[in-house]
């Protein structure tokens, strides 16, 4: 038996999905709100719906707007491809590639930016209802979001596809819900990918949301939401993942991609979990616990800072110095457990001039338990490379796999400001190595071979 309930946007009688997919999910909606008036009737009333989104590319003129609970909205593949590369390329090389645009079921968000009004205005899918409940399970899986170009910034350096802006949004969440889900979808080109206000058990799982200018944004306040197994990578300019005000958050098993101006930046965020994820930077300043984060757990990561290999995009960076710290503390009663963190750079290319950067940075904060963290530091000296531009990926992967011919790196692997009291550091660096008041903290150096 058909369920009413179950829509195909190429299939529904209004509109054409492939001119205004926006207009069409609009239209569907209206319908499902029409199919389902009663909130109580037989223990039930409103189920919610599907709208399927064949593979195809479908372009999104109108801004699709959700206020109701249960709706999926579902494709058949989430068509990523690097973008990136592909505006970094020759025009005369692009002739012989397979494809050059993202696939899969792709909306073609072509929202104009000039006639925004508000954060919420750009983006492809908006989510609001106000009232009570709050909105619950709605759930967007299996497709393609692209923003298509990024625009000219005015900085004159005139390379507008670099610069991770052009006012779009693929997913806005602009009121508190509970119980989504945002899973095996592909987003790209996005000055934000997805931003969720005040969620209750957020899962954004097995996604792949990158060369986005933000990627995963939870802002407002929330609790208890899980980020986990997504390939993610923002732009030099944004955030890979950030959060606000949030407790209760699992971030795991993410392979966090280089360029990002932080790989998990928390501001305010106290009792949640980083765990077991691949995080992969360019710049300092990877991994943030800002404005008096409390009571996180850092555990079992992999931390990577090393140069942008790959010549188009070596005169972008994120402004800060190699004495901000790679993982950087204002917070209490904190753990950084069992991390590994390697830092492997040119000294040519450490700023300021000379400095010995700084792995962990505590700012502010007391009983802060740093212990048994792995640090290896080391310095190579750049080669040059005569590589085309299109050879982003065997660049970098040179890049990731060179460990010979390494040399130590003199670094402070933790520094504690003064004013930071009552912290435990342990088995984190040797004695030379770590900087804090040994009268108002506890330390424990790594030993070292030879040496009492």
């Amino acid at each position: 038996m058909a369920s009413e309930n179950c829509f195909d946007v190429t299939k529904y009688p209004a509109g054409n999905p492939y001119e205004d997919i926006g207009a069409v999910i609009n239209s569907i909606i209206a319908d499902i709100k029409r199919g389902q008036p009663v909130s109580d009737l037989n223990d039930g009333g409103k189920p919610g719906a599907i709208i399927y989104i064949p593979p195809g590319d479908y372009r999104l003129v109108t801004q699709v707007v959700i206020d109701v609970s249960y709706l999926k909205i579902v494709g058949s593949g989430h068509g990523f491809t690097s973008s990136s590369i592909r505006f970094n390329v020759p025009a005369n090389e692009l002739r012989d590639w397979h494809e050059v645009w993202p696939g899969g079921s792709r909306v073609l968000v072509d929202i104009s930016p000039e006639a925004a009004d508000g954060e919420a205005a750009g983006a492809a899918f908006y989510v609001k209802r106000t009232g009570n409940p709050r909105i619950s399970s709605v759930e967007f899986a299996d497709f393609c979001i692209d923003g298509l170009h990024f625009i000219d910034d005015g900085s004159g350096r005139h390379e507008a596809e670099n610069t991770y802006k052009n006012g779009k949004t693929g997913i806005y969440v602009g009121s508190a819900n509970d119980s989504f889900r945002i899973t095996g979808m592909g987003l790209i080109y996005l000055e934000h990918g997805v931003t969720v206000h005040d969620a209750d058990a957020l899962a954004i799982d097995n996604n792949f949301i990158a060369e986005c200018g933000n990627c995963i944004e939870l802002r407002g306040m929330g609790q208890a939401s899980r980020i986990a197994n997504n390939f993610v990578g923002a732009g030099y300019r944004g955030h890979s993942i950030f959060a606000e005000n949030y407790g209760g958050i699992l971030i795991s098993s993410n392979n966090i991609f280089p360029r990002g101006a932080s790989s998990i930046y928390f501001s305010g965020v106290v009792r949640s979990s980083i765990t077991g994820n691949r995080l992969h930077s360019f710049y300092p300043g990877m991994l943030v616990l800002a404005d008096n984060s409390c009571e996180n757990l850092i555990s079992s990561n992999h931390l990577l800072r090393d140069r942008e290999p790959w010549a188009p995009m070596q005169k972008y960076d994120n402004g800060l110095d190699d004495l901000f710290g790679l993982l950087r503390i204002d917070g209490s009663n904190n753990s950084v457990i069992a991390n590994h963190i390697s830092e492997t750079i040119d000294t040519q290319y450490i700023k300021p001039i000379a400095a010995k950067p700084v792995i962990i940075n505590l700012v502010f904060g007391s009983g802060n338990y740093i212990a048994n963290n792995h640090i290896v530091a080391t310095t190579e000296k750049s080669q040059s490379s005569d590589a085309p531009e299109s050879a982003c990926f065997s660049t970098q992967v040179g890049a990731l796999l060179a460990t010979s011919n390494l040399e130590r790196l003199e670094v402070t692997a933790v520094n504690v400001q003064q004013g930071s009291v009552r912290n435990t550091v342990l088995d984190s660096g040797n004695d030379e190595q770590v900087q804090l008041d040994r009268t108002m903290n506890a330390f424990r150096a790594t030993p070292v071979i030879g040496q009492p």
